[in-house]
């Protein structure tokens, strides 16, 4: 899907190699984490960049793909593992997506004894990350010889081959920060968004293979800049609020349609959306409380009935288009096949059967807290 850009005097090819051969997240976090370092920087090409500062930025970028959106990494990926490890007090700046370019969360991380863990991720993936510049002379050594080499090849070849970067230091003991070779960066801040999206495409896949069933891996990958505002949908409720008193179906309080909170039954923290059919009102102490915890069965029944309730009364107070228009991911993501189906009480329990169900098993199976009640 991404042809990088060409250069005369740099081999494209090898950056376009860096994915090829992995079997965990580190190679595509790694890159990931030096384009936001090198960006952060504005592309100064005359200091080195340590481990430790790499590791903390590749932590912080895995965070909420771990430990927010739970994703899996897959079965022999050790990151989840290394978070899990940190005894992280994460603040509601970084909760609420106000840690404006991870700053918070990758200070929280470094104030962490975490000196064994940049030596783990950093004794691999910081050379083979780059055996692709030096492809032919790797070839066929045994694994124990590939570190050592490729240092000594970048260290050596650095004006000639001009590999992405070279080491601090002659051996691995005492290697410790890497130096990106100018050409590099200049071409990096000039072809920056190709690049990342290059490689940001490339580690989508990576998830989603590892993913398959997941709502909407797309946009668990990184952290949100900002959440959508709910000002359409909380429109919504409170058209239907206007013909129609409703209760919380959890609290069993009468809504006050000046104060109503909008509740994702499936948290947002694992579907990733705002869509109408996951939306509920509540009050706020009731969404608060709930949080990212999944529901109780026993709520089920009740909130397909109040979603019936509101598609009925909502076709019977605004125009044919605007219906149409607003009911859309009801019929695309509930998959019935004419929208006025959506108005049968029974069709529309067996889509919310066919649909929710299976979601929150994964969802627990992801590490999200089931059966929550309302006390």
């Amino acid at each position: 899907m991404y042809n990088l850009p060409n250069s005369d005097n740099l081999n494209i090819s090898a950056l376009a190699g860096l994915f090829d051969s992995r079997t965990n997240s580190y190679k595509y976090l790694y890159f990931l984490s030096l384009l936001d370092i090198i960006k952060r920087r504005k592309f100064e090409n005359l200091s080195t960049i340590s481990f430790r500062e790499i590791i903390v930025e590749m932590l912080a970028n895995a965070w909420y793909t771990h430990n927010y959106f739970k994703l899996s990494f897959g079965t022999q990926d050790q990151i989840p593992n290394k978070l899990d490890s940190l005894k992280l007090e994460i603040t509601e700046p970084i909760l609420k997506f106000r840690d404006t370019d991870k700053k918070l969360l990758r200070n929280t991380i470094n104030n962490q004894n975490i000196d064994d863990i940049v030596i783990s991720i950093s004794r691999y993936v910081s050379y083979r990350l780059i055996r692709p510049f030096f492809s032919q002379e790797t070839r066929g050594l045994k694994d124990y010889d590939v570190n050592p080499t490729i240092m000594s090849l970048a260290n050596n070849q650095f004006n000639t081959k001009k590999p992405l970067y070279y080491f601090n230091a002659e051996d691995q003991k005492n290697c410790n920060s890497i130096l990106l070779h100018p050409d590099w960066i200049h071409y990096l801040e000039e072809n920056y968004t190709i690049v990342r999206g290059w490689a940001s495409w490339e580690w989508l896949n990576y998830m989603q293979q590892r993913n398959p069933s997941t709502p909407n891996v797309v946009n668990k990958l990184f952290m949100p800049q900002d959440r959508d505002s709910l000002a359409n949908q909380t429109k919504y409720w409170k058209t239907i609020l206007e013909y129609r008193g409703i209760e919380c179906i959890y609290s069993k309080v009468q809504l006050n349609k000046k104060e109503i909170s909008l509740d994702h039954y499936l948290p947002w923290s694992f579907v990733a959306h705002d869509q109408l059919w996951n939306l509920i009102p509540t009050t706020k102490s009731v969404n608060s409380s709930k949080s990212n915890n999944l529901p109780s069965e026993e709520y089920f029944l009740d909130f397909v009935t109040l979603q019936h309730l509101g598609l009925t009364i909502y076709k019977q107070s605004v125009s044919q288009i605007k219906w149409s228009n607003d009911i859309e991911t009801f019929v695309a993501e509930l998959k019935v096949d004419q929208p006025d189906e959506l108005l049968n009480l029974e069709i529309l329990i067996n889509a919310y059967e066919k649909t929710i169900k299976p979601l929150i098993s994964l969802a627990t199976l992801q590490g999200f807290s089931p059966n929550w009640v309302y006390t």
